[in-house]
């Protein structure tokens, strides 16, 4: 049995990992994390107790972290003390947050990916391979998400600027196109040109219901590896399966 901490417990995010969760037999959620203001603390929701106190976490054996930017750092820190694995989905992370998350790996398993998605991850991965043939083509991204959306263009979006401008391209964060309109959990696209044809890589996340399923797959995997930086493509393509 895995003991799990979620943090951002209360948010869109952390109940539907919840939800989720209930159908692994093998994870079990034994707290919340949330800001000490929130008006859920000390009570019980979905079972679960709502807590701002993060010694708890030195009783789970993963915290998966889908809260803000401002809780990330002591989060970490307690992880840290307690020598306990993360899972973390946290978005709008600036540059010293990601220092943060890398240092500490040198202490802990660490599970961090721009996007929890596995279909995201596959994509990441097929983009690798195109990026490395496709020489001389022009290429192009571009997302769409919600209108709450803080962050543009999204994390996601500049993750495949970064792959791909490892094999030659030179997309920078202005060039790419981004939407906010509806309620769009998220598209992206990645156009391949040249005179001759045209390649296109596209991913919709239909529900939020994609990045739960890749957070708990992390979660069950990380736990066993010994400290270091992971992506979900490690969690995927792990070369001992």
């Amino acid at each position: 049995m895995i003991k799990l901490g979620i943090s951002g417990f209360c948010g869109k995010m952390g109940q539907r990992i919840v939800a989720l969760a209930k159908d692994d037999k093998n994870l079990k959620i034994i707290f919340g994390l949330e800001d000490k203001n929130h008006p859920q603390i000390g009570k019980m929701v979905e079972g679960v107790k709502v807590t701002a106190d993060r010694s708890q976490i030195k009783d789970c054996d993963c915290l998966i972290d889908f809260s803000s930017p401002q809780a990330l750092p002591e989060n970490i820190r307690c992880l840290r003390q307690f020598k306990k694995t993360a899972v973390i989905g946290t978005t709008g992370l600036n540059q010293d947050d990601l220092v943060i998350i890398k240092d500490a790996a040198k202490d802990i398993a660490v599970v961090f990916s721009p996007n929890m998605s596995i279909g995201v991850n596959v994509l990441f991965r097929l983009l690798k391979e195109a990026s490395k043939a496709l020489k001389g083509y022009a290429a192009a991204i571009e997302e769409t998400h919600h209108i709450h959306k803080k962050d543009s263009p999204s994390g996601t979006a500049k993750e495949i600027a970064r792959i791909i401008n490892q094999y030659g391209f030179e997309i920078k964060t202005e060039d790419i196109g981004s939407k906010r309109q509806g309620e769009v959990v998220g598209d992206h696209k990645v156009i391949f040109a040249s005179q001759v044809d045209r390649l296109e890589l596209f991913h919709s996340a239909k529900t939020r219901d994609i990045f739960v399923q890749g957070a708990l797959a992390a979660a069950s995997w990380v736990v066993n590896k010994p400290a270091g930086l992971y992506s979900i493509e490690d969690v995927l393509f792990d070369e001992k399966d």
